[in-house]
C-alpha cells in the first residue's frame, strides 16, 4: 500500500528510518571531527565571503551582495556564523540539515516502489561518501539537496491525498531550493504539470497552490533585485555567464574578459544572457547533440570534489596510496548506483510516479548539459539515482524480460559506458596507472 501524506509510518518502518537517520547524522559528525586539516579552496572562498559582507551590511538585503549567486546559502552561512561564532558549528549545522535527505528519499522510495526500496535508498543517502564530504565543506549543495528532495516528496504526497496543504508545502520548499540554486526554477513547471491531472475538482487547485507558494517565497527577492538594480532579475545573475561560458567556442579566460568588459552587474548579466542565446542559435540544429556529447561525460565523470581537493593539495601533501584509497571510496559507489539505476529503469513500471522521478532527473541534467557539466553538478540528483538503484530490491526481475526492455537495458548500458569512458581514462592518469591528463594544471599525486 502506498504511504499517504497523512498516514504515519508503521512502527517497524519508523524504527528503520530512525536508525538510518541517526547513523547518517553520526557519520557526518564523525567526519567533521576526524577530517584531516584543510583550508577552503576555489568556490568555497567565494561562499565564505558572506561571513563578512552580509554582517557588514547589517544583514540587509539591499546591498550589492549577493546578486551573482542566489541568496539563501550566503545568508545561511552568515547567520549561522553570527549565531554560533564558529565554522565548526556551521559544519555541524550543515550536517544536520544535510541529513534531512535521508527521510526524504525514504518516504519517496516507499511511495514509488516499496519498503525495501525506502530502506535501501535511505541507507545509500546515509552513507554515500560525497554527501558526507560535502557536509564538512562550504558549497550550497548540502542545503539545496534537503530543500529539493523534500519538495519532491511533498509533490508526491499532494498527489496521493489530493492535498492543497501538501502542494503548498512543496511550493515553499521549491521556492527555498530556487533561492539556494536557481536551476530548479525551470523544473517547477514540470512538477506543476504533473499535479494537473483529472481529480475531484483539484486539477487546477494543486498546481496553483504549488506555484503560488513558490512565487510567494521567491518574489520578495525578485522585488529586491528590481528595487536595488532597477532590472528584472528573478533570482541571480550567474546564470547568464554560465549560459555563455558553456556554449561559447572560446576559452574560459576569453569569456571572462568579454564578460567584465561590460560595466555593471546588470549589464554583464544581460550581455552574457543575450550572447549565450545567440551562440546557441548559431549552433543549430546540432547544438543539443553536441552538448550531450561534450557535457554528458562531464556530468557522469568518475571524479569528485573530494579527489580534486587532494589534487589541489588542500590537505597536507597526500600519498599515492591515500589518493587511490579515497578514489575507490568515492568513485565505486557512484558507479554502482549508476549501474543499479539503469537496471531498475529496465524493470520499472511506466507509471506516473516513475515518469515524475525520471523526468525531473532528465530535466535537471539537461539544464546542465545546456550550460556545462561537472561531477559536483550531478550531486543534487544523485538521490534520485539512489532511489532507482534501491528499487531493485522491490522490482520483479521478470519486468525486464520483454525484448523491448532488454533492448532498453542494452542501450542504457552502452550510453553509460560511453559517458564514463573519458573520465575513466583521466582517472587512470590521476591514479598513476597512465600518463596524467595535461589539462588540469596540478602536479599529479600518483606519478606514472
Amino acid at each position: 500500500m502506498n504511504q499517504t501524506s497523512e498516514t504515519p509510518l508503521p512502527v517497524p518502518r519508523a524504527t528503520v528510518l530512525a536508525a538510518l537517520w541517526a547513523a547518517g547524522v553520526l557519520v557526518r559528525l564523525a567526519f567533521i571531527g576526524l577530517e584531516p586539516a584543510t583550508a577552503p579552496v576555489a568556490d568555497e572562498t567565494m561562499w565564505l565571503m558572506a561571513l563578512t559582507r552580509i554582517p557588514a551590511a547589517h544583514f540587509s538585503p539591499f546591498a550589492n551582495y549577493p546578486i551573482f549567486h542566489p541568496p539563501l546559502y550566503p545568508y545561511f552561512l552568515a547567520g549561522a556564523n553570527a549565531l554560533f561564532g564558529s565554522l565548526v558549528a556551521v559544519k555541524v549545522l550543515q550536517a544536520l540539515v544535510g541529513s534531512l535527505i535521508i527521510p526524504a528519499v525514504f518516504r519517496i522510495g516507499l511511495r514509488l516502489f516499496g519498503s525495501r526500496t525506502a530502506a535501501g535508498a535511505a541507507a545509500l543517502a546515509a552513507f554515500y561518501p560525497e554527501l558526507i564530504w560535502f557536509s564538512a565543506h562550504f558549497w550550497c549543495e548540502t542545503l539545496f539537496l534537503a530543500f529539493l528532495w523534500w519538495a519532491i516528496e511533498r509533490v508526491i504526497a499532494a498527489d496521493d491525498a489530493s492535498s492543497i496543504r501538501s502542494a503548498a508545502g512543496a511550493g515553499v520548499l521549491f521556492g527555498l531550493a530556487v533561492l539556494t540554486r536557481e536551476t530548479v526554477l525551470y523544473l517547477l513547471p514540470l512538477a506543476a504539470l504533473w499535479l494537473a491531472r483529472p481529480r475531484s475538482g483539484r486539477r487546477i487547485a494543486l498546481p496553483a497552490a504549488l506555484l503560488a507558494a513558490a512565487f510567494a517565497v521567491v518574489s520578495p527577492w525578485t522585488a529586491r533585485n528590481w528595487i536595488q538594480f532597477d532590472a528584472f532579475i528573478p533570482v541571480s545573475t550567474g546564470g547568464g555567464l554560465n549560459l555563455y561560458q558553456g556554449n561559447a567556442p572560446i576559452s574560459r579566460g576569453e569569456v571572462y574578459n568579454e564578460y567584465y568588459a561590460n560595466e555593471g552587474k546588470v549589464e554583464q548579466y544581460r550581455w552574457a544572457r543575450t550572447a549565450g542565446i545567440e551562440v546557441i542559435l548559431s549552433r543549430q540544429p546540432g547544438w543539443i547533440f553536441e552538448k550531450i556529447r561534450d557535457e554528458g561525460p562531464k556530468l557522469a565523470e568518475l571524479d569528485s570534489l573530494a579527489l580534486i581537493h587532494l589534487r589541489r593539495r588542500a590537505y597536507a601533501e597526500p600519498s599515492c596510496g591515500v589518493y587511490r584509497g579515497v578514489a575507490a571510496i568515492v568513485i565505486l559507489p557512484w558507479m554502482l548506483i549508476a549501474l543499479g539505476s539503469i537496471l531498475a529503469l529496465s524493470r520499472a513500471p511506466v507509471d506516473r510516479r516513475t515518469v515524475l522521478l525520471t523526468g525531473l532527473l532528465a530535466g535537471y541534467l539537461l539544464l546542465h548539459i545546456a550550460t556545462h557539466g561537472f561531477s559536483r553538478y550531478r550531486l543534487p540528483v544523485v538521490p534520485g539515482f539512489m532511489i532507482l538503484a534501491a528499487a531493485l530490491l522491490d522490482l520483479d526481475p521478470r519486468g525486464g524480460a520483454a525484448p523491448a526492455r532488454r533492448a532498453l537495458l542494452a542501450t542504457l548500458l552502452i550510453a553509460l559506458a560511453l559517458l564514463l569512458a573519458p573520465s575513466a581514462l583521466d582517472q587512470l592518469g590521476h591514479l598513476g596507472l597512465a600518463a596524467p591528463p595535461g589539462y588540469e594544471g596540478f602536479a599529479p599525486v600518483c606519478r606514472a
